[in-house]
């Protein structure tokens, strides 16, 4: 009997020790699977050395990774959401009843008669272990709480298996934990705390996101058999998944045998209830919660998402590089208001898609800016942001013979590259005349008044320095002697009439006169990026006073540069970063000082004035200050109806076609290009780009009230003497 009792303590002893150290190997495996971001990236880092005996009282503040929600400007409509773990905190008040006692029902039934460590719980895993039957774990609700804050307070990966390998010697911290955390915090706080941190399979995290992905509903409105279900999801994530096919009748077994059976156990729910929720059908195939800007291609907004991603990513106030500011962005939980205006987008889309398909290998890019903070509020085109599946590819070959020759498709109708905004391999594109407004600015600038005159032939003779030979050469010379498009152009004019006629051997000669370096000056001033290389040796120092064609728009620029650089004449001169964010809040409610308008003076108040007065003619509106007897989209003010301002813009031989159209409320840039190969045979016309712009705009302006533009203070910028 003595030899019975010794070994029958003996047992005891080594299954106590056996079960603190079986799950040794398996922390390694739990880790990785219930903290992928905290493994990877160490995303809730606290500061300092703290000690481990010290956790406790932070472990209150632990906080797990957030969804980012990115919201249009009416700071309802949600345009994307970006996060590494699908996640979002929602107070206990929020989660229904039902989700309550069902967690406690499958986890942990002794929750509210326990001290943090349910001893009953701890002897009864013993024996059954001991006995052979399936095995039984010991943790109570709060110790699980514990084990993953402490794995969401880790710095490193080591830390996170550190956190969650079930040694003896972490078991039993876990358990001191636990009966200091029941000393700070309420049973209801503790719950609240489980609920929004534990892993429910499938890349949900926390109630709210388990509610979402499975019932696309909010967690306050679970039913018994809903919650029963994610309740019994939380012992085994991956192999109690519903939509697998094993998985679903795990599932289904648990929640009808145990967690249902367990809530009318605890009183919670009646025999009837119990019956009903046995019968809800439990879901076996889920929708895709979308993650970042891919996602949101359906919806047009995906170039306006990209454009927010990457403004995000260049800003140094979300981190020293960018890894970091990607899992700031993924993991913050913020609240993220952008300047995209819905309506306005929409109509783009819709004004688009009238004139061009997304199959067209060319490009029709609208980008708008409004004036005197650069707040973009919106980016369309003739193209879905997304990527070709390459196991089912719907872009064809790249329209680029060369790169057609290696394989490469096209960007139509799917790509990721910004288009319309410049950046990775998006330089821009050459826009033809809407350049000649920074010659017009520099003229001003430099004492040249709007009534500038010079008669013009149909070759402008410079001194500009091209190759022997060159067919823009004057004969004989190697001096540059650039005509009009489609020859003409003799006669007197000034900037009303050269601008609105878009006369080449006016521009040429005034921008020689004022200095072409001057001109690039502007230019950069006003937001021009000159991201080739080519642009930027011939924008440099060096080399810009001998940049003759620079007027006539052969540098790379992009929709987005040209409406904001249009959009500082209508600020009275002032330019304003483009911006897409309104206001971003963290989740604990705290406005971040980024991304409010960014403002400097590129010229003065009069001379943006003036030079707008000037872009009034191009557009068929009227100058107040002069006359323009001619324009090159005189349809745009008809179409508006309001006081507008443009410029048309187009490169040799019709490779591209655009048109810049504004108000004081919005300046709209539209470009048709072919992004994948600029040096093709087509024929680009304004007959497809004109009426998206002005169109677009007219949709923007319906029904605001008619704002007339300021005449400059200073009338010697409209009159003086002439050559």
């Amino acid at each position: 009997m003595r030899s019975w009792k010794r070994r029958r303590e003996h047992t005891v002893y080594f299954n106590t020790f056996s079960l603190l150290l079986c799950g040794a190997l398996a922390g390694v495996v739990v880790a990785a699977a219930a903290f992928p971001a905290v493994a990877m990236s160490g995303l809730m880092a606290k500061a300092g050395g703290q000690t481990f005996a010290s956790l406790p009282s932070e472990l209150q503040d632990v906080r797990a990774p957030q969804i980012t929600r990115i919201y249009a400007s009416d700071n309802k409509t949600q345009i994307a959401q970006f996060y590494d773990e699908f996640r979002s905190d929602v107070p206990l008040k929020d989660i229904s009843e039902h989700m309550r006692d069902a967690i406690v029902a499958a986890e942990d039934r002794e929750f509210y008669h326990h001290n943090g460590v349910d001893l009953k719980g701890v002897a009864r895993a013993l024996v059954n272990n001991n006995n052979g039957r399936s095995k039984q774990g010991a943790s109570t609700i709060t110790m699980q709480w514990v084990r993953m804050s402490l794995a969401y307070s880790a710095t490193t990966p080591q830390q996170v298996v550190d956190a969650t390998e079930d040694t003896a010697e972490r078991k039993v911290s876990e358990m001191k934990y636990a009966l200091q955390v029941e000393k700070r915090l309420s049973k209801d706080q503790i719950l609240e705390r489980y609920l929004n941190i534990v892993p429910f399979g499938n890349r949900a995290y926390g109630v709210s996101a388990a509610s979402y992905l499975y019932f696309r509903k909010k967690p306050e409105d679970l039913t018994i058999g809903e919650a029963a279900m994610l309740a019994g999801i939380v012992k085994a994530p991956t192999s109690m998944n519903p939509a697998s096919r094993d998985g679903h009748e795990l599932i289904r077994q648990r929640r009808n045998s145990y967690v249902i059976p367990g809530m009318l156990e605890m009183g919670v729910i009646t025999a009837a209830e119990a019956a009903a929720a046995k019968k809800e059908v439990i879901p076996r195939k889920l929708k895709p919660v979308g993650n970042g800007c891919v996602s949101v291609a359906k919806n047009n907004w995906g170039f306006f998402c990209d454009y927010f991603y990457r403004w995000w990513m260049s800003r140094a106030e979300f981190g020293t590089n960018a890894y970091d500011r990607e899992r700031r962005l993924k993991s913050g939980g913020y609240r993220i208001t952008t300047t995209l205006d819905v309506d306005a987008q929409q109509d783009a889309r819709r004004r688009i898609a009238q004139l061009i398909s997304q199959k067209n290998k060319n490009a029709l890019l609208l980008a708008a800016v409004e004036p005197g903070n650069g707040k973009v509020r919106l980016l369309a085109a003739n193209r879905r942001y997304k990527l070709d599946d390459p196991s089912d590819p719907q872009n064809g070959l790249s329209s680029d013979p060369k790169k057609a020759a290696k394989g490469i498709r096209g960007s139509y109708p799917n790509t990721t590259n910004p288009l319309l905004t410049g950046g990775g391999d998006i330089t821009g594109y050459q826009a033809g005349s809407v350049m000649k407004i920074f010659t017009i600015v520099a003229a001003l600038e430099a004492g040249y008044p709007l009534d500038y005159t010079i008669k013009t032939e149909k070759r402008a003779r410079t001194r500009y320095i091209v190759d022997r030979g060159n067919d823009s050469a004057c004969p004989g010379t190697r001096f540059w002697c650039p005509s009009n498009a489609g020859g003409g152009g003799v006669g007197r004019y000034n900037m009303w009439t050269g601008f609105g006629k878009s006369i080449n051997t006016y521009f040429v000669p005034l921008q020689e006169r004022i200095g072409a370096e001057n001109a690039v000056a502007v230019a950069k001033r006003f937001g021009v990026k000159f991201r080739s290389s080519n642009d930027a040796k011939f924008a440099s120092p060096k080399r810009a006073h001998q940049w003759g064609a620079f007027t006539l728009g052969v540098s790379a620029t992009t929709p987005l540069d040209m409406a904001n650089a249009y959009a500082t004449l209508a600020a009275d001169g002032r330019y304003c970063e483009p911006t897409p964010v309104e206001r971003i809040v963290t989740r604990d409610g705290e406005k971040l000082n980024v991304g409010k308008s960014h403002c400097v003076r590129a010229t003065s108040k009069d001379v943006a004035r003036a030079a707008l007065d000037a872009a009034r003619c191009p557009v068929g509106d009227k100058a107040r200050l002069g006359r323009c007897d001619g324009s090159t989209a005189a349809d745009t003010q008809r179409v508006v109806g309001h006081p507008v301002f443009g410029k048309t813009g187009t490169t040799d031989e019709d490779r591209t076609a655009a048109l810049i159209a504004g108000t004081t409320s919005l300046v709209v840039a539209g470009y048709l290009v072919n992004p994948d190969y600029q040096n093709h045979r087509d024929r680009l016309r304004h007959s497809q780009v004109n009426p998206a712009v002005y169109r677009t705009l007219a949709d923007h302006m319906k029904g605001k009230r008619k704002v007339q533009f300021e005449k400059p203070v200073n009338e010697k910028l409209a009159h003086g003497s002439s050559d």
